[in-house]
């Protein structure tokens, strides 16, 4: 299946250009083009406005908020948000040094600093001191007026009072004197927390007005990309803007998203639609994925197509093993595939494709009934029980092989016209799909209605009122409503010219299947010429050991050499009808562009 895309749009001056793509090249999952447009006036201030809004959303979204505020009533627009932001970053700064400020004066306690202020009316000057308590002198305390305020593990706290006018000397420098007691920061610092949760409230408010504030820049962002596809624009010294139009899987939406968000981009998101050429990516079950690659070599579907990858991949495994025809080779297939596996090469990806078409080889090969050449139906050796699921003898007087690959065909192709049918309506509706639906009904329905008849389970009057009502509506279907709208008689012509194409392009595509048959019966007979080289020369050469040797040495060069040939044309065949076959009768496009993100191993 076809993965859902998300399509961006973004502006970037060109030379932010390497930065931007760097960035995207870190999320690894945009799959981006790009085209340059000039700058004017009008388109350069429209990018500062987008620049400037998507620059403030930025910084509201990204500002935490702690504790439990709530927004707050009063009015405000996003031309307030600077200062806000501003008086909040100040607020938590002035905070953050009280507090510091407070752990320093927990030592000298709550004084009065009203109390301090009397000392020096009175003529007398206090300071602060701190020491390492080995360093503590207590002679000290004879020497000037001291009073010990704190003993802890960091050292001594001590003041002095002296006179101001006399003469002052002490062992060490005093500490500065604090501008605040205690107490007096601690009020200080519980008014800069008020003042704290009424900007909370205020950046609350802001949050809330920012679904409207990017509704407004993605306004201006269509406005500056209607503008540049306008062509108005003219170049203006040597600046211009590059647009960038990006794809994602919608998949992975919150995770591009979220790293956008982080980078200084300006973007738009949407859901893709076939008239946007999303690049491809495939998602399937494991199995199917192996032959993704074969998908991608004719073409990735377009956007409103379907994957045929599901299809094409068990319908290739059965061309495959019919064209290759041999169990032994299917079992030589398996263990290639199995070693490929296990090396490190490139080749190493393919495989579990081959191991599952030496799989489907050696199945089919059973069925078919042969082995490095040896025909089972015929051998001795060989249980009945594995004799009877082998498809022997003739029907009608040809080739029951023949006519498995025919039926093999026939089935491909209604199929195809099924396929064709209903992913028609999807895409288009039923109105568009009538004609569609009326080959169904002739040429799929038909065979059904042959079938049941020939094997009686429809009387022949019944199979003639069956024929006549389905030929009506597929008639009307084919020829008449074949082209809703335009004149009935250009409808006939054209139903007549589809049915010409129709009647000659089946018969040449039904008879493409032969290859499958012819395949694998030339592959058969070539590896049982091989066995009988082989055998001639054991017989012949009389003498022992020598014989065998040469006998084993011409089968194993001519069987690899065989299987050698076989691959080459059960891989190119089974292409042949699918490409031609298969994708003409289902109405494959196959012009998409493969999904190729920009990541650090693809730049």
């Amino acid at each position: 299946m076809i993965e859902k895309m998300t399509r961006y749009d973004f502006v970037v001056f060109s030379g932010d250009s390497t930065s931007f793509l760097s960035s995207i090249q870190e999320i690894g999952l945009m799959d981006i083009t790009r085209s340059a447009k000039p700058i004017d006036k009008e388109s350069s201030d429209l990018l500062n406005q987008i620049k400037e809004i998507k620059g403030m959303i930025d910084k509201v979204s990204n500002t935490q908020i702690s504790g439990d505020v709530k927004p707050t009533a009063q009015d405000l627009t996003f031309n307030d948000a600077e200062e806000i932001l501003n008086s909040y970053c100040e607020i938590n700064s002035k905070i953050v040094q009280a507090k510091a400020d407070l752990e320093l004066l927990r030592v000298w306690g709550n004084y009065d600093s009203g109390e301090l202020g009397k000392l020096d009316e009175l003529g007398l000057k206090l300071r602060f001191y701190k020491v390492q308590a080995k360093k503590f002198n207590p002679d000290w305390e004879n020497q000037v007026a001291l009073e010990i305020i704190e003993r802890d593990d960091k050292g001594v706290y001590f003041v002095t009072v002296a006179p101001k006018n006399e003469p002052y000397s002490f062992d060490i420098d005093p500490v500065e004197t604090p501008e605040y007691s205690y107490h007096e920061l601690e009020t200080i610092i519980h008014g800069y927390q008020q003042t704290k949760s009424e900007i909370e409230s205020s950046i609350l408010g802001l949050k809330a007005l920012i679904p409207e504030k990017e509704k407004e820049c993605n306004s201006l962002i269509s406005k500056l990309e209607i503008y540049l596809a306008d062509g108005s624009a003219e170049t203006t010294a040597e600046n211009s803007i590059s647009v960038f139009k990006g794809f994602a899987p919608t998949a992975d939406d919150e995770e591009v998203c979220k790293k956008l968000d982080t980078l200084e981009v300006y973007y738009l998101k949407e859901a893709a639609t076939a008239e946007d050429n999303p690049p491809i990516k495939l998602h399937n079950n494991k199995f199917a994925r192996m032959f993704e690659v074969l998908t991608g070599m004719y073409g990735m579907p377009n956007y409103g197509e379907f994957d045929p990858t599901p299809i094409l991949g068990p319908f290739f495994m059965l061309f495959f093993a019919m064209c290759m025809g041999d169990a032994g080779y299917g079992i030589l297939l398996f263990i290639i595939g199995t070693l490929l596996g296990k090396g490190s090469g490139s080749m190493s990806k393919f495989g579990p494709l081959v191991k599952a078409l030496g799989v489907g080889t050696f199945v089919v090969g059973i069925i078919l009934g042969t082995f490095f050449g040896i025909n089972l139906a015929e051998a001795s050796w060989v249980p009945a029980g594995l004799k009877s699921i082998m498809i022997t003898g003739e029907i009608a007087g040809y080739s029951a092989q023949m006519a498995l690959a025919i039926g093999v065909g026939v089935f491909h192709i209604c199929l195809a016209m099924t396929v064709k049918a209903i992913c028609h309506t999807v895409q288009s509706g039923f109105r568009a799909s009538v004609s569609d639906w009326g080959w169904l009904i002739v040429v799929p329905g038909g065979i059904i209605i042959a079938a049941l008849s020939l094997s009686g389970v429809l009387t022949s009057e019944v199979t003639k009122w069956i024929i006549i009502i389905l030929g009506i509506i597929a008639g009307l279907g084919i020829y008449v409503f074949n082209t809703p709208g335009k004149n009935p008689l250009l409808n006939i012509g054209s139903g007549l010219w589809g049915t010409y194409n129709m009647a000659t392009g089946l018969l040449g595509d039904v008879l493409s299947y032969i290859r499958l048959y012819a395949l694998g019966l030339a592959g058969g007979m070539l590896g049982a010429v091989f066995n009988d080289l082989g055998g001639m020369i054991i017989d012949a050469l009389s003498l022992p050991g020598l014989n065998f040797a040469l006998g084993a040495l011409i089968m194993i060069f001519g069987h690899a050499l065989n299987l050698a040939m076989s691959c080459l044309g059960a891989f190119v065949h089974p292409l042949r009808l699918t490409f031609v076959e298969y994708f003409k009768n289902v109405g494959y496009q196959g012009d998409g562009t493969e999904y190729r993100p920009l990541t650090k191993n693809n730049k």
